[in-house]
Formats: structure tokens, sequence, C-alpha cells
């Protein structure tokens, strides 16, 4: 899996919005996704075109980091250790319905 680079700004309101409040909303974001380790990434990827490992991955291009520093972030622990408790392998259709979702990224 991999997550789109491709990010563009413009003069909008999210461009306008105060970075305390959406850094606040960020990290309920990542919380959220902490909390719920039965939404997989897979079905993320799936559904929404962005995942857990993405997140990290723009933390860590933010934050001039390793990807894997971001993603732990992320995960809330090391991206192996969350793999071997969460991770379930992807059914065709998972992977059919990701592959689909990503196109759709700018």
């Amino acid at each position: 899996m991999s997550c789109s680079d491709d990010q563009t700004t413009g003069n909008d309101a999210l461009d306008q919005l105060d970075d305390a409040a959406a850094a606040a909303a960020f990290r309920r974001l990542v919380r959220l996704l902490q909390h719920r380790n039965d939404a997989a990434n897979i079905d993320l990827m799936g559904l929404a075109g962005f995942c857990r490992n993405c997140l990290g991955d723009w933390i860590a291009e933010a934050a001039d980091m390793d990807r894997e520093t971001g993603r732990a972030v992320v995960h809330g622990m090391p991206t192996a250790e969350w793999k071997a408790r969460y991770h379930t392998a992807a059914t065709p259709e998972q992977l059919a319905r990701m592959e689909e979702s990503m196109a759709k990224n700018p």
C-alpha cells in the first residue's frame, strides 16, 4: 500500500483554520484510530483512500522523521507490534476495493 504524496493547498477554509484547532482535531482522529483497531487499514484504504500508515507517513514528512517513527505515533506503538496484534490478511475483494479507492486520490 502506498499513500498519495501529491497534495494541493489552496486558499480555502481549511487553510484558514488555526493550527492549534487543526492539531487538536488531528490528535482526536489519531486517538480514535488507535481505539478503533477493529477498523482495518485495508478497509480504510478501500473506503477513504488513506490509512494509519498514510497518516504516519504524512507526519514523518512534515516533521522530518523516518517513516517508522511517524507510523508509531499513529499506531501508538511500533508498527510491527501493531501488526502482530491487529493486522489480518487482506482478501482479494478488499485489495480490489483499495485499488479502486486509491485511483480517486489526487
